[in-house]
């Protein structure tokens, strides 16, 4: 089999129905950075889970009085709580934060939001203990003990926040993949139409090979490559498609959380990472859809 006549039919039968090769390769373009931008979020959850796993804390919150004149937490009642945290067999460390060091971490962390800044004021930032656990499972030990106690205004598990999060997180990753299927199956469509095209405007040439001994595999793998290569352009185009995306929108877009370290940096290397997953699908797809369309509606 000479390579280069195969070469030569792959790209004739490319730029013989350009309109459709065009159509199919922004279709499964499209398809693959959607599933690409799924794996992402993917990534950027389990970055989330091992930064904070193991530094969720349960905040306990107190009250406006004593948030204003306990600066020190050397009265009653915030000394008794500190002492019954500390001795308190679920929790592993107790830190202590009053309000002027609450307002100035608050002040850090939105440093680049000028607005929200002006319209926060320190009284609006209770006094708070952080607490360490033991065991991160025993949280709402913690929330159910210490709830209801004086000078206490509420008690948190950042745990709960994270877990709603991953949620919302998670429904962003299943409706991506929802489209993506959808784009999916319109390329399918797509690459088995523009196969069928392909084959009955070469039907004659065909027949020709057909009558002078070549082999039906002989004749059918330039279309099979048709599909491959319009997929393997798809693929190159999704993965530069996600990392200027990354460049351009995401970067910008979320600098503040990523800045704060609320969510983890996207970095080039989740893309690169993903892309292998990408151009296989990609030549998976194409080539099998490509060989069933041909076995079952192209006979050449």
């Amino acid at each position: 089999m000479r390579f280069s006549f195969v070469l030569s039919e792959v790209l004739t039968g490319l730029r013989r129905n350009v309109t459709m090769t065009v159509a199919m390769i922004l279709t499964t373009a499209i398809s693959l950075g959607l599933l690409g931008g799924g794996l992402l979020v993917v990534r950027m959850i389990d970055h989330m889970r091992d930064n904070f796993g193991d530094e969720v804390e349960v905040n306990v919150y107190l009250n406006r009085d004593i948030s204003a004149t306990d600066k020190d937490c050397k009265q009653q009642p915030c000394a008794g709580i500190q002492s019954a945290l500390s001795q308190d067999a679920n929790v592993d460390d107790v830190r202590w934060e009053n309000q002027d060091q609450a307002f100035d971490r608050f002040q850090r962390v939105f440093a680049g939001q000028p607005e929200l800044l002006e319209l926060t004021r320190k009284e609006s930032l209770p006094a708070t203990f952080h607490l360490k656990l033991r065991n991160p499972d025993r949280a709402d030990v913690i929330v159910q003990t210490y709830s209801n106690k004086p000078g206490i205004d509420r008690v948190e598990d950042q745990g709960v926040f994270l877990e709603r999060f991953f949620g919302v997180l998670n429904g962003v990753r299943n409706g991506t993949w929802v489209v993506a299927a959808i784009q999916a199956v319109a390329a399918l469509l797509l690459i088995s139409n523009t196969i069928q095209v392909s084959a009955f405007t070469r039907r004659t040439e065909v027949g020709i090979m057909r009558l002078v001994g070549a082999t039906r595999w002989y004749t059918q793998l330039p279309f099979l490559l048709e599909a491959v290569v319009a997929g393997l352009v798809g693929a190159v185009l999704a993965i530069g498609g996600l990392i200027g995306i990354k460049a351009v929108f995401i970067d910008n877009v979320l600098a503040e959380p990523i800045a704060a370290n609320i969510i983890p940096r996207i970095q080039l290397w989740d893309i690169l990472a993903i892309s292998p997953i990408l151009v296989a699908v990609a030549i998976l797809i194409s080539a099998v859809t490509g060989y069933v369309t041909l076995r079952l509606y192209v006979r050449t």
